[in-house]
């Protein structure tokens, strides 16, 4: 048998090839999506004891969160050329390693400027691992089990908002708030050695040059508008700088689209809208989202200063949503086969609607563990619309799209969170008014009114076919037409 032979006859996926990398490879990937997700997160309930330590304030300090998650917004979008062109392995080894560096960095900081460059290197790192992990999840497994693959990629996002600031609050009451970027350190080192054994270095055909001036105009109009989506949230300017800097974000990535028709490869690909299953996965789906992720911050604020729970009391009762999303993790497959996405992805949407505005029952004296039992089943329905909108955007895409699929997708998941908790926060703010006094009646109202997004994305849900996903959930028998 020739070589030649033998290659064709070789499976061309590593998971095929090696059974043992179908859970190796995920795990490596899931961590540092872990990473990347806690980091966004962990740092809030250590902003008092940190600003202390660095003789600052805490509102200044949340420049920290900021600046972390503006790095993310520029770089993510071009993450894809980089493992097109420098190998998916190569690239995903750096990104640990500069995202490890950062967190170390970050916890030996002894001034404020030192934290804010060092959160923008962890950034840097963040932006190349979350894409050009996901890349390797959809390269290393077959269609057939892209469910799992991305289950494993879904949760890491899910259970992030939820563990970081009980995790970030337990090493900040009984170790120090520097072990919230030390922790980071062996988690790192473990993945890159492993992504350098276990991972195939993948490459693009035919790469393009670098979009240089459309990367400036997607980095700088994604950046912009992530910060003023921040800025809503956690005020740094006035409300009226607030509107320039949106109005200035929407005119760079208008320009960009104009610019995108005259480009053979700029710096996003935007003929991936014209593949349905990816546009309703992404914006369909990120528009649920949407309603979804303003419930991780409305709820400790609610048990917090509504109800006046402790902190560790609230992080416990919110920390129970992530079982659900475990739960839902081998229970998807099972769903998809026998419902297909369409009626999965509508049902949840629904479902998620009615448990969000579930919340405005609950009160002072409303049990803790009918609160806990409550969000453990937010969990599950948050998780099953996450993973399905996640694994259909990547469902029916051909191989060389992609790389660059991933980079997009990246940047609206990561708006979507954004502009979830943002939503949430400006609403809270406005029904809450001049006397700023958050009663539990005043997050009722929220949580009615943003129970109202979930179902916006219920029409482009119904744009899909039978046919979408098929390869993915094996969905043939009922499927609507």
């Amino acid at each position: 048998m020739t070589e030649l032979t033998r290659a064709l006859e070789q499976p061309q996926f590593a998971t095929e090839r090696d059974p043992r990398l179908r859970l190796i490879i995920p795990i490596i990937v899931a961590i540092a999506f872990l990473m990347e997700q806690l980091d966004s997160t962990i740092i809030t309930t250590a902003i008092p004891a940190i600003a202390q330590s660095l003789d600052t304030t805490p509102v200044r300090l949340n420049l920290a969160i900021t600046t972390y998650i503006l790095t993310l917004a520029v770089f993510i979008p071009v993450s894809g050329w980089f493992a097109d062109r420098f190998g998916a392995r190569r690239v995903f080894a750096l990104a640990l390693f500069t995202f490890t560096l950062g967190s170390a960095l970050c916890g030996m900081a002894d001034s404020f400027g030192m934290l804010l460059a060092m959160r923008a290197l962890q950034g840097l790192g963040g932006a190349m691992m979350t894409p050009v992990g996901r890349l390797i999840l959809l390269r290393s497994f077959p269609r057939s089990g892209l469910i799992t693959a991305m289950t494993y990629m879904t949760l890491p996002a899910i259970m992030g908002p939820v563990i970081g600031p009980l995790l970030g609050g337990l090493l900040t009451t009984y170790a120090s708030w520097r072990w919230i970027f030390y922790v980071n350190v062996p988690f790192g080192c473990l993945g890159i050695v492993a992504a350098l054994r276990f991972v195939d270095d993948f490459h693009g055909e035919a790469v393009q040059r670098f979009d240089v001036p459309g990367f400036l105009m997607v980095g700088f109009g994604v950046a912009l508008l992530q910060f003023g989506l921040e800025n809503i949230g956690r005020p740094v300017i006035p409300g009226s700088a607030t509107v320039l800097v949106l109005a200035a974000a929407a005119l760079l990535l208008l320009a960009f689209g104009r610019y995108a028709r005259r480009v053979v490869a700029p710096a996003v690909d935007l003929t991936l809208f014209r593949f349905r299953s990816f546009w309703v996965g992404t914006l369909a789906g990120g528009l649920c989202r949407v309603g979804l992720n303003g419930v991780p911050f409305l709820v400790p604020l609610m048990l917090q200063v509504g109800f006046g729970m402790s902190p560790v009391t609230s992080g416990s009762l919110t920390f129970v949503g992530s079982f659900g999303a475990l739960l839902m993790r081998p229970l998807l497959s099972p769903l998809l086969r026998r419902f297909g996405f369409g009626v999965v992805l509508v049902g949840s949407a629904l479902v998620g609607s009615a448990t969000v505005a579930g919340f405005a029952l609950m009160g002072p004296d409303t049990p803790h563990w009918l609160i806990g039992f409550y969000v453990f089943l937010f969990g599950i329905v948050r998780s099953a619309q996450f993973m399905t909108s996640n694994t259909l955007s990547y469902a029916d895409l051909p191989a060389d799209k992609l790389s660059r699929a991933t980079s997009l997708g990246g940047v609206l998941q990561q708006l979507s969170v954004s502009l979830g908790v943002s939503i949430a926060a400006m609403l809270l703010g406005l029904i809450a008014g001049e006397s700023h006094v958050l009663t539990p009646e005043r997050f009722h109202q929220v949580f009615l009114l943003t129970a109202i997004i979930p179902l916006l994305s219920i029409p482009g849900f119904l744009y899909l076919r039978a046919e979408d996903g098929v390869q993915v959930s094996g969905h043939i028998k009922g499927s609507r037409k």
